[in-house]
């Protein structure tokens, strides 16, 4: 995938049944770094296939699904990670945690602790090239299930992330956009913008496409779990006297359900 920001240029590579795992390279330079590795076949010949070196991996969180495939794949390059999951993720050559900036790809790239679905998992994000890495918190119209964290910390991680510039595009780690979907829609019908988003969803699926990455200002229209301080989705709900952390908590509680 092109972007506007050269020399950058970012690839989606599609892992086990339903992961991701993104490679970012600097066309100038020649680094390329790995977000996330759940196998470490695909992502090789994706490298093969651009002609491309390994030279940082980025990760962000300890399930075996997003580091599965790092000892295999990280001769050569700087492993990187949250020092406060550093015993449970293999070896770190660099620690880093919220608020960290760290040159990657010759970009300025931002460490966001967005605890919730783990305790430790974080987030990069690249103002310049526009790209938000998120893994398993921020999804394609979801978030991840609560496995250690609390409803009011996923919901801070969330609003973390909502707030970064709208042009962002969120790279998150699973295919679970179908079933998102249509969760979304039998809390919020009558939401357009949400029913055409589905429509989109449904072609690209049957056409073999991804649909990830998506935009975060499309997000922030049809993902119920960014819209829980939504007074109007609080009143669809029935919650409109309830707080913003208990819309939250309900609206995962009946996704866990469905």
């Amino acid at each position: 995938m092109p972007n506007d920001f050269a020399p950058i240029d970012m690839v989606v590579v599609p892992c086990l049944s339903d992961n991701y795992a993104f490679l970012v390279h600097n066309r100038d330079t020649g680094e390329t770094a790995l977000v996330d590795a759940p196998e470490a076949k695909p992502i090789q010949a994706a490298l093969k296939a651009k002609g491309w070196t390994l030279t940082d991996i980025l990760i962000t969180h300890h399930h075996g699904d997003h580091i599965d495939g790092v000892s295999e794949l990280r001769e050569g390059a700087r492993v990187i990670g949250a020092a406060r999951d550093a015993h449970r993720l293999p070896p770190l050559d660099v620690q880093v945690a919220d608020g960290d900036v760290i040159e990657i790809c010759g970009v300025d790239t931002h460490v966001l602790d967005v605890s919730g679905h783990t305790i430790g998992h974080i987030a990069y994000h690249m103002p310049e090239p526009e790209l938000a890495f998120t893994a398993d918190s921020l999804m394609a119209l979801g978030c991840g299930r609560l496995f250690e964290g609390t409803a009011a910390q996923m919901w801070e991680s969330l609003q973390k992330l909502r707030s970064l510039p709208e042009d962002t595009i969120i790279c998150s780690g699973h295919e679970y956009t179908e079933t998102n979907a249509r969760f979304a829609l039998s809390l919020d019908a009558d939401n357009n913008d949400l029913i055409s988003r589905v429509e989109g969803i449904e072609a690209a699926r049957a056409a073999g496409r991804p649909t990830v990455p998506s935009a975060l200002d499309e997000e922030m229209r049809t993902n119920p779990f960014l819209r829980a301080d939504d007074p109007a989705f609080k009143a669809v709900l029935g919650m409109a006297d309830s707080t913003d952390v208990d819309v939250f908590a309900e609206i995962r509680a009946r996704k866990d359900k469905f």
